[in-house]
């Protein structure tokens, strides 16, 4: 299939695809006019590579998935250098998760402190003793 074909079917751009060629993650072979010509594998390829990086994977951590396809797997994440990016893709989620769940934290306390009911102070109009908020305490809610 020519290099259009081959964008449309995997859902990218034909500038994506020079783009997975120029790093070696995709290769074409050329017509006699120059032309590029993809294989189905090619196909397998991009949607691996596309799918990776739809889930927070950069281009050049897709290589150990597009090199198991190569050597004729199945999918791209049987091989064991594939399961190594997987596990180490895995530790940066969970370590991103944790930064972001002290953040939460954070801004939970400050919420809460925020909008949290005023102190009353004690003062007397005419005689009738009222509980009104202290002034000077900023309170948002």
């Amino acid at each position: 299939m020519r290099i259009g074909e081959l964008a449309e079917r995997a859902g990218t751009s034909t500038r994506a695809l020079r783009y997975y060629e120029s790093q070696g993650l995709l290769s074409a072979q050329r017509s006699a006019n120059g032309h590029r010509f993809y294989d189905e594998d090619a196909l397998r390829v991009v949607r691996e590579i596309r799918t990776l990086q739809s889930i927070g994977f950069a281009l050049e951590e897709t290589r150990p998935f597009v090199e198991c396809l190569r050597a004729g797997n199945e999918t791209g994440d049987v091989c064991p250098d594939s399961v190594a990016v997987y596990r180490r893709k895995l530790a940066e989620v969970e370590a991103y998760i944790g930064r972001l769940e002290g953040v939460r934290g954070h801004l939970r306390h400050r919420l809460t402190e925020l909008v949290a009911p005023a102190p009353l102070c004690e003062t007397t109009v005419h005689l009738t003793e009222r509980r009104q908020p202290c002034h000077g305490t900023p309170r948002v809610g």
